[in-house]
């Protein structure tokens, strides 16, 4: 048993599962600091200086100034802003990740169909792979 989970450990697609995984986690770090700091201010200034980081509903009724504030008070609370700059990095994560794809898919070599005829050896005509009678012509 253990040399059949050493074999599966070492086949390729184990490794490259692992592999991709980390680039995966590594690659979300990168869209969610893109999100967070390049595309949201941006978007806030245009909606009227929001800070959609900081944007919260406290639910312990209490005001507090900051999410940091909030946090560190340990109240409970709806954080939509993280919800929303969340929100915004999945699709751009999703859609980069289409985009990915649909390339791969151009490039990736296309497998050819299947044959489901043959050429018979007596007439040369084409016939179906299971046909095991001749086919009368003049009937």
């Amino acid at each position: 048993m253990l040399k059949e989970f050493k074999n599966f450990l070492i086949k390729g697609n184990v490794i490259d599962m692992a592999v991709g995984f980390i680039f995966g986690a590594a690659f979300a770090t990168v869209v969610k600091s893109l999100v967070s700091n390049i595309i949201m201010p941006p978007v806030g200034l245009l909606l009227g200086n929001v800070d959609f980081s900081s944007l919260f509903i406290a639910l312990d009724g209490k005001e507090y100034v900051s999410l940091a504030d909030l946090e560190k008070a340990g109240a409970p609370a709806i954080k939509l802003g993280v919800f929303f700059n969340d929100l915004t990095s999945f699709i751009i994560l999703g859609f980069v990740m289409f985009m990915m794809i649909k390339g791969y898919a151009k490039i990736a070599p296309k497998e050819a169909p299947l044959a489901t005829t043959k050429v018979c050896a007596e007439c040369a005509m084409s016939i179906p792979l299971g046909a095991k009678k001749m086919p009368s012509l003049f009937e």
